[in-house]
């Protein structure tokens, strides 16, 4: 693949994964993204997965034939883009390793060596000239790992930007780039949203006409949507109006309630309503969707005088990435002493700017006239702002 006359895709697609990270489930696979720059000298931006050694070898050596490459540029040592280092400078014994101080130090733990004699120390604001193309170093420290550096060629204008941009499965894959690449930063990347704003500002004050991530579809037209979303998760604001319930039900009395709150919310005007079942959705969509719109209704039992595990899970996945501005509502249920909306608010208390809702419906075991009345009220408290 020609990302332009000079620049050449040299990554590999996996279909053999089934959970990327060991959590999160990739039904499309993954990409693990690497190029290569030709010009008086060669470089070579990142390795790729294991796994994919001989291919991605095979990939370089179609572009470079029996040419050594000058440069091999490490943005990220996660082992999904380092783990053929070692390999790579078997082959070509005379390349030298660019990276960042906290990159190669990395290299030592990973493969006991840090290529001492063939490495380049790299920090913000350097420049590597290759010829024609010269290559500008932008620090981006925890977007995800603290020793990212992303790459700027001035020449074609593009941002080579390490795990940013990028998303969930393989290139040779049909399907939205938002969906998968919003699950993919609110997991992957969704703790750092203020590492992530630093990193957006400084690609403000360059000429971007395409971004090379290290996963997913190379990105070359209207980047400013794929930029605005960028904006939108890492500053924590709902990307759209809607409310989310997640719950947990052990004998279906949790979950009737949570099918009349559907239902009234529609009755209301509501314009999107999701619905998880936590026991069996997948978690990282769940999250995705407490991350994308506006605002969240809790219910769950009250369980060994706590909340049920799949809850406390959730609500875990959300404190550790930072939620925050939206509007919560808590529903709870139990037979002698219901206590889960105590818990699951202490859990929220250190969330900035989350508005909860003055209706908290509390269920005795199972709906009774009182409860249902609960559920439509905290129904229209949540629907004051939209219009049937």
């Amino acid at each position: 693949m020609d990302i332009t006359n000079d620049i050449k895709y040299v990554g590999v697609n996996d279909h053999e994964i089934d959970l990327f990270e060991g959590q999160y489930i990739v039904p499309n696979g993954m990409a693990y993204n690497s190029y290569v720059i030709m010009d008086e000298k060669t470089a070579v931006m990142d390795t790729v997965d294991a796994r994919f050694k001989q291919e991605w070898l095979e990939n370089i050596k179609t572009y470079l034939g029996d040419r050594e490459p000058d440069y091999l540029i490490v943005q990220h040592m996660e082992p999904d883009h380092s783990a053929n280092i070692a390999a790579f400078m078997e082959v070509y014994g005379h390349t030298t390793i660019v990276a960042s101080a906290k990159a190669f130090a990395m290299m030592k733990q990973f493969f006991g060596t840090a290529f001492e004699d063939r490495s380049m120390v790299i920090k913000e604001g350097d420049t590597l000239s290759l010829g024609t193309h010269t290559l500008q170093f932008v620090a981006a420290p925890m977007v995800h790992w603290p020793e990212v550096m992303v790459t700027y060629d001035s020449c074609d204008k593009v941002l080579f930007s390490a795990d940013a941009f990028g998303k969930f499965g393989a290139l040779d894959a049909e399907e939205d780039w938002a969906c998968e690449a919003r699950r993919y930063y609110i997991g992957i990347v969704g703790k750092y949203g203020m590492q992530a704003q630093k990193l957006l500002q400084k690609a403000s004050a360059l000429e971007i006409q395409t971004i090379c991530p290290l996963h997913g579809p190379v990105l070359t037209e209207n980047l400013e949507y794929y930029l605005g979303l960028y904006q939108t998760w890492s500053s924590y604001e709902p990307e759209s109006e809607g409310v989310v319930i997640a719950y947990t039900s052990v004998y279906g009395n949790t979950k009737k309630a949570v099918e009349l709150l559907e239902q009234e919310l529609l009755a209301k005007g509501c314009p999107k309503v999701a619905v998880h079942d936590l026991a069996r959705t997948d978690m990282a969509e769940a999250v995705e969707d407490a991350f994308r719109y506006n605002k969240l209704v809790l219910a769950t039992t009250t369980y060994n005088a706590d909340i049920f595990p799949f809850m406390r899970e959730f609500i875990n996945h959300l404190t550790e990435r930072n939620y925050q501005n939206r509007m919560v509502a808590f529903m709870e249920n139990g037979s002698w002493a219901p206590t889960a909306a105590k818990v699951m608010g202490g859990m929220l208390e250190g969330s900035k700017k989350l508005t909860v809702a003055e209706t908290t419906v509390r269920i005795l075991s199972a709906l009774n006239d009182e409860s249902r009345a609960q559920v439509t009220a905290l129904a229209e408290e949540l629907c004051r702002d939209y219009k049937a």
